[in-house]
């Protein structure tokens, strides 16, 4: 059984309100849960103290026994200093351009530089 801490929300609509709980992996966000481990508040403003509310010796325990939190959770769980802040992965090659439009601003800032090259040495001469 893989277990996850992850967000599951509990608010009314257009009000946010997540409890953290400890659940199997297969069940679904808002559904079964084996223990309620925290509350997020993301409304009140970021200093406020129930913003954050988390039971820490249950989620060192639950980590410990093999429980992974969730990219979200472990954001938050690194600002308290529970675990280390999640790894940024990669961006995949769909935001860069296409190869002919690269060879074609290659070629403009090489005709860029020989231009550059010519009017200096049209300077200096």
């Amino acid at each position: 059984m893989s277990l996850k801490i992850r967000l599951s929300r509990v608010g009314a609509k257009a009000q946010p309100y997540y409890r953290l709980v400890v659940a199997d992996s297969r069940f679904p966000r808002d559904g079964r849960f084996i223990e309620k481990v925290g509350t997020y508040n993301p409304r009140v403003p970021h200093d406020h103290k129930e913003r954050l509310v988390l039971k820490e010796d249950r989620i060192k325990h639950w980590i410990g026994t093999g429980a992974l939190p969730t990219d979200r959770v472990q954001r938050l769980l690194s600002k308290v200093g529970i675990t280390s802040a999640p790894e940024i992965h990669a961006q995949t090659k769909k935001d860069k351009p296409r190869a002919k439009t690269q060879e074609r601003l290659r070629a403009a800032e090489e005709a860029a530089k020989t231009a550059a090259e010519a009017a200096a040495k049209a300077a200096e001469g």
